[in-house]
C-alpha cells in the first residue's frame, strides 16, 4: 500500500506546514527538515528528466531530459525554462569540474565531454582499449581535478535513450586523470554501476549497482592516490525501491534518487552509518538531484516527468 503521506500522481503542493510529503525515519533526520519549507514543483513535461546541476555564477539549473535530446535550463530569478543545448547527444549525468566547467555523460556518442568556457565540446573519454564505452551515465570530479564516471549499457539498449548498440566492454567504473590524460578501470566488478558520490571528506566513493536484484549501494575506501579499497554493501534495499543518482550533504548523509512504486517514489536519505533517515516522498520517480542555491541548502530533484525542489536545513558537500 503506497504511504499515506505520499502524493498521488495529480501533483498538489502541501496545503500545510510541515509538509506531511517529507516523512521522519530517525530522529537524527529532524534538524535537517525546514518545518517551513514545502516541496515545489518547478517544471514538468519532460520524458525522463535527469542529471540536474547547478550554476551558482549564473542562478541557473541545467537538467537532462534524455529521451528528448535536450538538456533544459531552469533559471532560477524568473523561473524560465529553455533549451539550452538540443540536441545534446542523450546528455545523462552532469557536473562540474574545479574551474566550472560542464562534465557531462553522453548516451549517444558514448563519451564523456567538458564544456568549454567558449560553449566548445572537449572529449574527455569515448573509448577504453580501444573499444567503444558503452553509455556514461553518471559523472562525479574529485578535488584532484579526476574525473570518474560510471559506464552502465542503459543508452545501448535500444533507440529510446541513445542508439541500440552491442556492448564492446564491460560495465566499469572509470577514473580519468586531466593531468595525464590516462583513463584507468577504478572498479571492474560492479555490475551496470549507475549513480556515484563522493563523501565529503573524500575518503569514501558510493556507487549504485543497477545489475543486481535487489539493487545495492556500495561504498568504498579511496585513498590518495585514488586507489578503492574496503569494497562493502552500504544499503541493499531489499525493503522495495530502487536507488538512482545521489549526493552527499555537509554532514555526510546521502541523499539518494529513489523509486519505483507507489510511496517508494522520490528521495531516500542515508545517515553516514547507512541508517534510513528519511524519505523525501514524490508521485514521480526520482532519478538524479544535487544541492544548489546561493546557500546550497535547496535540494533540486530530477524526478521522470518534472522536476522538483525543496529547501532543507543543510547544504550540499562543497563541490559542483
Amino acid at each position: 500500500m503506497p504511504h499515506p503521506n505520499a502524493p498521488d500522481h495529480g501533483w498538489r503542493p502541501a496545503s500545510r506546514y510541515p509538509d506531511p510529503a517529507i516523512e521522519v525515519l530517525d530522529e537524527r533526520f529532524r534538524p535537517y527538515r525546514l518545518n517551513s519549507a514545502a516541496i515545489e514543483r518547478l517544471h514538468t513535461g519532460m520524458r525522463w528528466a535527469e542529471g540536474p546541476v547547478w550554476f551558482g555564477d549564473g542562478g541557473y539549473l541545467l537538467c537532462s531530459d534524455i529521451p528528448n535530446n535536450r538538456v533544459l535550463k531552469w533559471e532560477a530569478g524568473s523561473g524560465a525554462v529553455s533549451a539550452w543545448r538540443s540536441p545534446s547527444g542523450f546528455a545523462n549525468g552532469h557536473t562540474r569540474d574545479r574551474q566550472g566547467r560542464l562534465i557531462t555523460c553522453e548516451h549517444g556518442g558514448r563519451r564523456v565531454v567538458r564544456t568549454e568556457y567558449d560553449g566548445s565540446l572537449t572529449i574527455i573519454a569515448d573509448r577504453f582499449q580501444g573499444k567503444p564505452l558503452n553509455s556514461p551515465n553518471d559523472v562525479v570530479v574529485k578535488s584532484d581535478d579526476t574525473i570518474w564516471f560510471s559506464d552502465p549499457p542503459f543508452g545501448i539498449l535500444g533507440h529510446y535513450e541513445g542508439h541500440a548498440a552491442p556492448a564492446e566492454l564491460p560495465t566499469h567504473l572509470y577514473r580519468f586523470d586531466p593531468r595525464s590524460g590516462v583513463l584507468t578501470v577504478a572498479c571492474s566488478d560492479i555490475s551496470r554501476p549507475n549513480g556515484l558520490a563522493f563523501s565529503p571528506d573524500e575518503d569514501r566513493l558510493y556507487v549504485v549497482e543497477s545489475g543486481v536484484l535487489p539493487r545495492r549501494i556500495r561504498v568504498f575506501d579511496v585513498d590518495d592516490q585514488g586507489r578503492l579499497s574496503q569494497d562493502r554493501v552500504f544499503h541493499t534495499a531489499d525493503s522495495g525501491g530502487t536507488p538512482d543518482g545521489f549526493r552527499c550533504d555537509v554532514d555526510g548523509n546521502l541523499w539518494a534518487g529513489w523509486g519505483m512504486g507507489e510511496g517508494l517514489d522520490g528521495v531516500r536519505v542515508f545517515a553516514p552509518d547507512g541508517t534510513p533517515i528519511a524519505h523525501i516522498h514524490l508521485p514521480e520517480r526520482c532519478a538524479n538531484l544535487c544541492f544548489g542555491g546561493p546557500a546550497r541548502n535547496r535540494l533540486f530533484m530530477a524526478a521522470s516527468q518534472s522536476l522538483y525542489a525543496l529547501y532543507v536545513n543543510t547544504q550540499g558537500a562543497a563541490r559542483w
